[in-house]
Parts: C-alpha cells; sequence; structure tokens
C-alpha cells in the first residue's frame, strides 16, 4: 500500500478511528495496529508476508537467548542464526539474480557457458529496511546493550509498524519498543503537527518528485543517444530533486503518521544539499542507515582506530557496502566507491588545508562544490548501465555533443528550482522542519499548509511507487 493513494488514506482514517475510538484497551489497539501493518504490506504480496514472520520469530527467540545466556560460544551461534538468516532472505531475494549473472559471465571467461534454470525472484517490498532494523536488536542484544522487548506483541510491532515498515527511518530496538509499554495518544498539538508532516512529504511526493521532476528525469535518463551538455546536466539535477524529494517526503510521511498515533520515530534528512563536504553530507541524508553503517559495520571493522591507510579502508568497504545495499548492480557499488573515494579525498585535505568556518562565501562555495560532486554520483546510482552513465557524463562535460532533447522551458524551470533547493537547504543547515514550523505565525502556516492541500488537489496522486522501495 502506498502512501499516495486513496486506499492509504481511507485505510488511515479507518486507523485513526479504531485507535481513538474507547473500544480497545492499549493492548487491543497494539495488536490492532500489527495486524493494521500486516494488511498494510501484505496488499502488495499476501505470501511475502512469511518472510516478516520468519525473521521476527527468529529474531526474538535469538534476541531472548542473547539476553539470557552467559557462554560466550553459544551466543555467538545464535548471533550467527540471526544474521545468517536475515542475509540469507536479503541474499537470496535481492542478490540472487546478480550473483548468477556474476557467475555466468565469470565462467564464460573460461568458454563456459551456463545456461541457469529460470528463476522468477520477487523482490519483497522493504526487506532490506526491516532486515537492518531486526539485526540491530540481536547485534544489540548480543553486546549487551538492550533488554529484550517485554512481550513478543512489542517486538512483532517494532518489526511491522506500518508507517516505517518498508522505507524506513531505520529504527533502533531503544528508541521505539519502550514506546510500546505505556499507552500513547497525540496531543492535539501532536496531531496537527503530524497531519501537516503528512501533507508536506505527500505534495514533496506528488507534486515535487513525481510532477515536476520526474518527466525531466526520466527523458534524460531513457535516451540512448549524446546530449547537449544544458540537456544533460537538467536531467540529472531533476533527478537530485526526484529522489530527494520521494525519500525525504516519505520519511516525513512515516513521521507524521507515527506522531498522529503519539509514536515518535528518528529524523532521515536534515537538509542535505547544503552540506559542507562528504562526511557533513551523511550526517544529512537518509541518517538512519548512514548512523547504521557507521555503528553496526564502520566501527567493528575498526573505524578510525587504527592506522590512517586502515582507516581509508574500513571508510570505502563501509561505503561500497552501502552502495550495495541500496541495489544489485556494479553502478550502484561504483556509487557507493565514489562517495567512499570524497571522505577519504576530504579526510585527507583537512589533515593539510585549514578552512575558516566563519567566511560565508567560502562555505557557500564548498556546499555548491559538495553538492555538484553529489549530482556526479547520482548519474551512476540512476543509470541502467556503465555505458549511459559514461555516455551522461561525457555529455554534462562538452565531450559528446547531440541534439536537444528537452523543452528550455523544462530546463529554465529545473535549473531554477533547484537553485532554489540548493539555496533553501544551505539557509536551513542549522534549522529543523519542525522548529521552522513552531516559531512560526500560526496563519502563515495554514495558508501554507492550505496551498499545499489544494496543490495536491490540482495535481492528483498518480500513486507512483517510492523510489526507495525497491531498496
Amino acid at each position: 500500500m502506498l502512501f499516495n493513494t486513496l486506499g492509504f488514506i481511507l485505510f488511515f482514517i479507518v486507523i485513526l478511528i479504531l485507535y481513538y475510538a474507547p473500544l480497545l484497551g492499549w493492548k487491543g489497539k497494539k495488536i490492532m495496529l500489527l495486524l493494521a501493518s500486516y494488511v498494510f504490506y501484505g496488499l502488495w504480496n499476501p505470501p511475502l508476508i512469511l518472510l516478516l514472520w520468519i525473521s521476527t520469530l527468529v529474531d526474538w527467540t535469538a534476541g531472548n537467548k542473547l539476553y539470557k545466556l552467559s557462554d560466550k560460544a553459544r551466543k555467538k551461534l545464535w548471533l550467527l542464526l540471526s544474521i545468517c538468516v536475515n542475509l540469507g532472505f536479503l541474499g537470496f531475494f535481492k542478490y540472487g539474480e546478480f550473483l548468477l549473472n556474476n557467475f555466468i559471465d565469470f565462467v564464460s571467461l573460461f568458454g563456459i557457458e551456463y545456461v541457469p534454470p529460470e528463476f522468477d525472484i520477487i523482490l519483497p517490498m522493504g526487506i532490506s529496511f526491516y532486515t537492518f532494523q531486526t539485526m540491530s536488536y540481536t547485534i544489540d542484544m548480543y553486546r549487551d546493550r538492550i533488554k529484550p522487548a517485554k512481550t513478543f506483541l512489542d517486538f512483532a510491532l517494532y518489526v511491522t509498524f506500518f508507517p516505517q515498515l518498508v522505507a524506513g527511518p531505520i529504527v533502533r530496538s531503544g528508541e521505539l519498543i519502550p514506546q510500546y509499554y505505556e499507552p500513547k495518544k497525540a496531543s492535539q498539538n501532536q496531531f496537527v503537527l503530524g497531519m501537516l508532516l503528512l501533507s508536506i512529504g505527500l505534495f514533496e511526493k506528488t507534486v515535487f518528485a513525481d510532477s515536476l521532476f520526474a518527466p525531466v528525469s526520466d527523458r534524460v535518463f531513457g535516451t540512448d543517444g549524446n546530449l547537449p551538455a544544458i540537456d544533460a546536466w537538467a536531467g540529472v539535477l531533476a533527478f537530485s530533486g526526484q529522489i530527494f524529494f520521494d525519500f525525504a517526503g516519505y520519511s516525513l510521511c512515516a513521521i507524521g503518521i507515527a506522531l498522529t498515533l503519539g509514536f515518535k520515530l528518528p529524523d532521515n534528512f536534515r537538509y542535505p544539499y547544503g552540506a559542507i563536504g562528504f562526511s557533513d553530507l551523511w550526517g544529512r541524508w537518509h541518517i538512519t542507515l548512514s548512523s547504521w553503517l557507521r555503528d553496526y559495520l564502520y566501527i567493528p571493522l575498526g573505524g578510525n582506530r587504527g592506522t590512517l591507510s586502515r582507516t581509508y579502508v574500513n571508510l570505502m568497504l563501509t561505503m561500497l557496502l552501502g552502495g550495495l545495499w541500496h541495489g544489485a548492480g556494479w553502478t550502484f557499488i561504483f556509487w557507493g566507491f565514489l562517495h567512499g573515494f570524497y571522505l577519504i579525498i576530504e579526510r585527507l585535505l583537512k589533515d593539510k588545508v585549514s578552512i575558516k568556518s566563519s567566511n560565508i562565501l567560502l562555505n557557500v562555495f564548498l556546499a555548491f562544490l559538495t553538492f555538484q560532486c553529489v549530482n556526479i554520483t547520482w548519474v551512476f546510482f540512476r543509470a541502467q548501465d556503465f555505458e549511459m552513465a559514461i555516455n551522461l557524463l561525457g555529455s554534462m562535460f562538452f565531450i559528446n555533443e547531440g541534439k536537444p532533447l528537452l523543452w528550455t522551458s523544462s530546463m529554465v524551470f529545473v535549473f531554477g528550482l533547484m537553485t532554489l533547493v540548493f539555496a533553501g537547504h544551505y539557509a536551513m543547515r542549522n534549522k529543523s522542519l519542525v522548529g521552522v514550523i513552531e516559531s512560526s505565525p500560526r496563519w502563515f502556516v495554514t495558508l501554507i499548509w492550505g496551498i499545499m492541500i489544494f496543490g495536491l488537489f490540482i495535481v492528483q496522486t498518480t500513486g507512483k511507487q517510492f523510489i526507495y522501495f525497491q531498496f
């Protein structure tokens, strides 16, 4: 079920009625939320709920064993079981075809023609998100950092809570499970704020991502030929805007929906296109994933505790696996490589170049430079293959020449809007959306809210899938 559909709006209204009507006790409300989450997920493909149930049962059992056992060897076995089950599902459903195709290419180097039986593997929606979420539970339990959930119901709801089940934010158990222990009810201000965040998220997804940026992006990335530089840049900038408003919009919807029920989810975006440098970027883009990779991959690899070269290796490995997390393809891995490369270059320069943080012009320049480097990485993220990515980069940097593809009005619109996006992100670097809403005059917030609702009615929802659902 998609947030940007009439079906979800009706589903959400029913949930709110059942949640706030004096019909159910707290336990009954949690059971209702759990069943609703299964319905929310199962309407897409009912049999794949089995994966959720298996993951839930395995990690609940492993978590309890890890908490009770004192023998380290036996604890490791339970942790390995949890990791193997979760990564096994992820590996089979998400990377099975990718690994098989690479195996075929590899054996063909030796003159062996291998034709595998045909597989029709469906990628379960959101498997990368809930897999990482449940793995963090058992890993933290193994490290003795958390206690197990008090009841199976609390743990099952943690795994499947519908606002963030499919595309995050990736929530740690300590952030969400304790919220289930006491009855939750949104205050009037929380409910209104939640509905406003939901509206902003839907507006970002439906109006900006799907209606304004996607047509330009799809056209440029859907062409086989070379392009003039200005067309190529317009297409890449359009995708840059599309993927931000698509994913940040989803996160805002998730946070807003949870807030209307009285639950708080962590921020996932903090104006990433205003970042100065790539360390700053990863503290602003998909924050819950980058912190997950830091805590469960980068630091266990050694982090920055070893030599400088070892730190660079750890950084690169983390970003390569971060790229692979996003998609089963070499272009995604190369996208991760570019981010790892940028992070290493940034660290090298920081050790040798002193920059005055009070120089506004310099900061704007560095933010703009970071933004353009990010745009280059998006080429590999969005392109179907390396050939397309290289051709598009050739067009962007005047190496290739081609026939114009886009209308002048489209390019003016994309360049103008992305300039505003960059300026807005830079201006909001040290602020939060909720903070700005709460400090703004109520009449102004109401006016903007009304304009967004009007815009949603004018554009109307297309029911287009969120980009990150495929991950």
